[in-house]
């Protein structure tokens, strides 16, 4: 592969880019919708079969609907992974369309990451050798991965690395630690009585709630980067009701796995505050971290490609947010997520993609997959 050439290339590649991500972003995919999720993976497998000359295997699991071209026939060497499915409601075209303007992309979804896939697809097409080769889109990301998570996993098993297309952090700056994630629910059951009459006959569940969330807050460690969130809480029936029943729910992000599994302890160490109060907690870990040293070897690869490529320095920075390359990473195969798109605005009304920066990176992924697979063939 000629590095120079690749970005020449991938500019005169950039009106059919733009048309594929255009595609993709107007064809809505809201995780929660089968329906809709399912017309995504149609529209993405149209535009994948395209570039890539091949259709990809529709994997159907729940009624969630994923992707995979396994290019060459032979053994996964390098994993190109992202998803189709988005947080934004059916609808959202109407306040949100695609636009290009001023060299800014905009649309529901096309930051995270509707224009990773295609930088995906295009990275893969471009390569003259595309054996060992897997992409892999899921259609369940934002739900956490649910159905999709062995797929992942699996596929992932003995690679050489597994590149994750999710967006890029401020500046273009790759990701190379994220941390893990851990989501619980809580749930109170007491006594309901009349709140005027007899107030005192009720086990109040709201009070039972307010005492676990301060001990949940208890959990966390700012030293340890370990976040521990009481978020969506609800309780009771009506107004003049001693709550029966109520739950809220916690969202826990660490950078290891200790910390992981001593918060997951501390949650099912939980007890009642209130007299004839029961108490359950369900949940547990849901993703891995990401930690730096799964990263340090694919980003100084990266970084040197990017010099040759004429690009800027690379960057890298360590995120809050989870990803599926926290499962790829999980199960020890090298991971460097952030690859995809330079923009902003991710689940948000300003959601954008630069442009310019769209050849370059799928540049920089397509030189990634030929290192890659050099090392191995």
């Amino acid at each position: 592969m000629l590095l120079p050439n690749l970005v020449a290339q991938l500019r005169a590649a950039l009106p059919a880019m733009i048309a594929d991500i255009e595609t993709l972003v107007t064809c809505e995919s809201p995780s929660a919708d089968l329906a809709a999720v399912a017309a995504s993976a149609d529209a993405v497998a149209r535009v994948g079969t395209r570039r890539l000359g091949v259709p990809p295997e529709w994997i159907v699991r729940d009624g969630r609907t994923h992707l995979r071209w396994r290019l060459g026939g032979e053994p996964t060497r390098v994993l190109l992974l992202g998803h189709h499915d988005t947080v934004w409601p059916r609808g959202s075209l109407a306040a949100h369309p695609f636009t290009v303007v001023d060299g800014v992309l905009r649309g529901p979804g096309c930051f995270d990451m509707k224009a990773g896939l295609v930088m995906a697809l295009h990275a893969a097409a471009g390569l003259v050798d595309r054996t060992g080769v897997t992409i892999l889109v899921t259609g369940d990301e934002e739900l956490g991965s649910p159905t999709s998570r062995s797929l992942i996993e699996t596929e992932a098993a003995g690679c050489a690395g597994a590149l994750v297309l999710e967006a890029a952090a401020d500046g273009g700056a790759v990701k190379t630690e994220r941390k893990g994630v851990s989501q619980y629910r809580v749930r109170a059951l007491g006594r309901a009585a009349h709140a005027g009459l007899e107030p005192d006959r009720g086990v109040n569940a709201t009070i039972e709630l307010a005492h676990q969330v301060l001990a949940v807050g208890t959990l966390a460690d700012t030293g340890r980067g370990t976040t521990v969130t009481a978020t969506r809480m609800s309780a009771g029936t009506t107004a003049n009701t001693v709550p029966a029943t109520g739950e809220f729910e916690v969202d826990v992000r660490v950078r290891d796995a200790g910390e992981q599994q001593r918060v997951d302890a501390g949650m099912r160490a939980l007890r009642p505050a209130l007299r004839g109060a029961e108490l359950t907690v369900t949940g547990g870990p849901n993703r891995p971290p990401l930690p730096a040293v799964a990263s340090a070897g694919l980003f100084a690869r990266a970084a040197a490609l990017a010099a040759q490529l004429g690009m800027p320095p690379l960057t890298a920075v360590a995120v809050g947010g989870a990803s599926d390359g926290n499962l790829t990473a999980g199960i020890g195969t090298p991971t460097l997520d952030g690859l995809g798109a330079v923009g902003g605005g991710a689940h948000a009304d300003d959601e954008h993609v630069l442009i310019a920066e769209l050849p370059r990176r799928t540049a920089l992924v397509a030189a990634l997959i030929a290192s890659l697979r050099h090392d191995g063939a």
